[in-house]
């Protein structure tokens, strides 16, 4: 069998926030000038996001859950770098763990079953890491194979899926568990600076995971195979979008000419997409911002509603690094493909580097039996029902 995807999880943390509020909290910031309010208000307008979520209940108003975030005052605090790594390092776990059991679940595998673990992450650092605490909170064999890939940025969630798909193919007993969190809004902050307020009008929490394998004993199920995948570094760009560490927080830079340079050489980085005798049914694309998909819309010459699912998902969830483009293909999955369509799966990150994968839809002719999960986590995964996994 072809490496597969048998299954995808979703989870978000139980705070949501609603845009128009993030919006007000950071125009009221003590000491703003009127420019940088109006650019706040300028960049929150055009951001098409409606929610977030985030590990950070004070941004909702809410009692803090743990890092302290703002002032009795309602004033925006700086933490230092390494408080805010150590609410990564509380934080993160349960949406690994999460996302994570409802892929296991869906794909009707039992915990044992895991021979390999990958896990994705760019928002936190330490050691030992993701990987071995996702092994520990699930039970999983000591003996399973783990690799950690860090600080890619929000294209990393393909070169995972390459990876799965390279150990998958060398050994068909193999079943590769993936797993991406993104904890982005433990890096938010008041500035003036037009890069940060853009950052601090996008960026969201969220873990998602998969399954892949191929083991022939599942050739009769529902599965996307992985078909193919390709990688492009542009020739500009590389210091438009950078993710470094500061001394208040991972800094992002994230400049005005992204857009434009995505869009300006999407059709060539994608050729190897574009160029075969089977066309690309449906789109799944990263929806870093609104005027990124718009660009990549129009390079590729798409219809209208080519990217209707990564817009909503940009509008409900916000940009969630990594996961976000394998929540895109969730939802394309459950609602936007039929059987042998082609799905293009695309996604971005520094370098400027465009990431992209080939997937194919499979019906088959047997549904997964649902494992009963269970992980003691206050996150929220995120099925049609929007079931909750209590804390």
């Amino acid at each position: 069998m072809v490496p597969s995807i048998l299954s995808i999880g979703t989870a978000v943390p139980p705070t949501s926030l609603r845009q128009d509020d993030v919006r007000d909290m950071f125009a009221s910031q003590p000491g703003l000038s009127r420019r940088a309010q109006r650019l706040i208000f300028a960049a929150f307008e055009a951001s098409a996001i409606d929610t977030r979520h985030t590990v950070l209940p004070e941004l909702a108003g809410d009692a803090p859950g743990g890092l302290r975030v703002r002032a009795d005052g309602g004033a925006l605090l700086a933490p230092r770098t390494g408080a805010r790594n150590d609410e990564y390092r509380r934080s993160a776990p349960a949406l690994f763990a999460a996302a994570s059991s409802q892929a296991l679940s869906r794909a009707g595998m039992s915990r044992a079953a895991v021979t390999h673990v990958v896990t994705v992450s760019c928002t936190g650092l330490y050691a030992p890491g993701p990987d071995v605490d996702l092994i520990r909170d699930l039970g999983l064999s000591a003996g399973v194979q783990r690799f950690h890939l860090g600080f890619i940025g929000c294209a990393a969630a393909m070169p995972a899926l390459r990876l799965a798909g390279h150990i998958a193919a060398s050994d068909p007993t193999a079943v590769v568990l993936v797993a991406t969190a993104e904890l982005c809004s433990l890096h938010l902050r008041s500035s003036e600076d037009p890069e940060q307020i853009v950052a601090a009008s996008v960026f969201a929490d969220g873990a998602a995971a998969v399954i892949v394998t191929a083991d022939p004993t599942h050739e009769d199920r529902e599965r996307l195979e992985l078909d193919g995948f390709q990688t492009r570094l542009l020739p500009e760009g590389a210091q438009d979008m950078q993710w470094i560490i500061g001394d208040t927080g991972f800094e992002m830079t994230l400049t005005a000419q992204v857009p434009r340079l995505v869009g300006a050489h999407a059709r060539a980085a994608l050729d190897g997409l574009l160029g075969g005798e089977t066309p690309i049914d449906a789109w799944a694309v990263h929806p870093g911002g609104r005027s990124i998909l718009d660009r990549v819309e129009a390079a590729l010459d798409a219809p209208q509603d080519a990217l209707a699912v990564s817009r909503d998902v940009l509008r409900t969830y916000g940009n969630m690094s990594s996961a976000t483009v394998l929540f895109v293909i969730d939802e394309l999955w459950r609602n936007g493909v039929a059987d042998n369509d082609r799905i293009g799966a695309v996604a971005f990150g520094p370098g400027l580097t465009v990431e992209s994968a080939r997937l194919v839809r499979r019906e088959g002719v047997v549904a997964a039996t649902p494992v009963a999960v269970s992980t003691e986590s206050g996150a929220r995964v995120r099925p049609i029902e929007r079931e909750t996994i209590p804390g």
